[in-house]
């Protein structure tokens, strides 16, 4: 079977197109979609413009799979350091600080990221995960759900709103 999920997104978005690939996403009809779709923009918001730049978040990427946290932060603090304005290495680097759990610098990471990109519904889930963490469901909940306004069918997302719809919404009799 040939396609061209790297290229063009269902709704004929040129892979490069970040508005459009964000409208395809909010109204993707299915799962499957909605995964080619952010595919292409995980890809998208990967590139820096620099080699040096995208290896070093690919190290930091492989050493937070192999949980060497602290060369995770090694290789992505020099990432935002010679590239501040990549959101994709704050955000990176939030996910390793969260990880050790360093709580505030990964709030002041994701806080970077989306001020750069507030479009990064991983970024945004990353920042409820806190909220949760933190004990504040209410913010944790408006934060799931700006995410999922974006991005409708990320499983870990709709999870996470109905973990935290009873306490925040109320139960109905």
């Amino acid at each position: 079977m040939f396609s061209l999920p790297w290229t063009v997104s269902a709704q004929g978005a040129e892979a490069g197109d970040e508005p459009a690939l964000l409208a395809a996403l909010a109204g993707a009809d299915d799962a499957a979609e909605a995964a080619r779709i952010d595919r292409q923009l995980q890809a998208l918001w990967s590139r820096s413009g620099s080699a040096a730049m995208d290896l070093l978040l690919q190290r930091g990427r492989d050493a937070l799979e192999a949980e060497e946290l602290d060369a995770a932060i090694e290789h992505l603090t020099a990432l935002t350091d010679h590239a501040p304005e990549f959101a994709e290495g704050w955000h990176t680097r939030a996910t390793a600080y969260f990880g050790i759990g360093l709580l505030g610098p990964a709030l002041e990471d994701l806080e970077h990221a989306l001020a750069l990109n507030p479009n990064n519904y991983n970024a945004i889930f990353g920042l409820g995960t806190i909220f949760e963490t933190l004990g504040d469901e209410r913010r944790a909940f408006e934060a799931y759900t700006r995410a999922a306004s974006i991005h409708p069918f990320q499983d870990n997302i709709a999870e996470a709103l109905e973990r935290l719809r009873p306490s925040v919404q109320g139960k109905t009799l």
